[in-house]
């Protein structure tokens, strides 16, 4: 099929004038197209014989740039059909501690959440926390399920010192999230991180509706404020929707 005079002025303003190496202006350029809307995320690239001809350079240096950006996560390719233009991963701070609510809507799309759990953690149960919460004698335990546009992106689980959020259970966190209710009664002064790359239990995956084996960002965290300690919580996040992003110093 022809393309379009559209399609071929786009490629006909590929500019190579940089001291970058090849395959990093080829990869710029590309770059440029996608945030500048040229091609949009789902739509499929020239191929690798039309960026050839247009860039003059190697079948190896597009191949290097192409299979890079795929890497990235800013491409898919697909073998025999071609290259496209990925779909943007939402973002999650990493060393801020965020409302997942605020994030979604800040990208204007629409937050959901689901109750999947929300009770009082029986003694037997606490083996199963991801930090040992010690001197605290009654826990609340939560799980839910955050969306965006109505895509599962979160699993939420939470674990919650009862004396810091006495009325826990109480709350309806599909109008406001846990994390919300807790910032206005205990304000952070103290956050513990560790991130893995896992896969996630059968169950987790029906939730997210995700394959058994498909890679999964875990977080898990422990935060205190001047109440004391008031838990700890376990995020998982389905590896192809989301990108955890975290700064140091100024």
């Amino acid at each position: 099929m022809p393309k379009s005079n559209e399609e071929n002025a786009s490629l006909e303003s590929f500019s190579l004038e940089s001291p970058s190496p090849l395959y990093a202006r080829v990869k710029q350029i590309i770059m440029q197209k996608i945030r500048a809307g040229v091609w949009l995320p789902n739509s499929k690239l020239p191929s690798e014989s039309e960026l050839l001809n247009v860039l003059g350079v190697s079948r190896m240096t597009i191949n290097r740039a192409l299979r890079e950006l795929t890497i990235e996560g800013a491409l898919v390719r697909t073998q025999g059909v071609g290259t496209f233009v990925a779909e943007p991963k939402g973002r999650a701070a990493l060393f801020e501690i965020h409302n997942i609510a605020d994030e979604i809507a800040a990208r204007g799309h629409q937050h959901r959440s689901e109750v999947i759990v929300l009770e009082e953690m029986p003694e037997r149960a606490r083996a199963s926390m991801p930090f040992p919460l010690e001197g605290i004698t009654r826990l609340f335990h939560s799980v839910l399920v955050h969306f965006e546009n109505e895509v599962p992106v979160q699993i939420e689980e939470r674990f919650v010192n009862a004396e810091v959020a006495p009325a826990y259970l109480e709350q309806d966190f599909t109008k406001v999230t846990p994390y919300a209710y807790l910032i206005q009664l205990a304000p952070l002064t103290e956050g513990e991180h560790v991130v893995e790359s896992i896969h996630a239990k059968s169950a987790e995956c029906k939730l997210l509706q995700i394959k058994r084996y498909e890679p999964c960002l875990l977080i898990r965290r422990r935060t205190w404020a001047a109440k004391g300690q008031v838990g700890c919580a376990r995020l998982v996040y389905p590896g192809s929707r989301y990108r955890l992003e975290g700064k140091v110093g100024n």
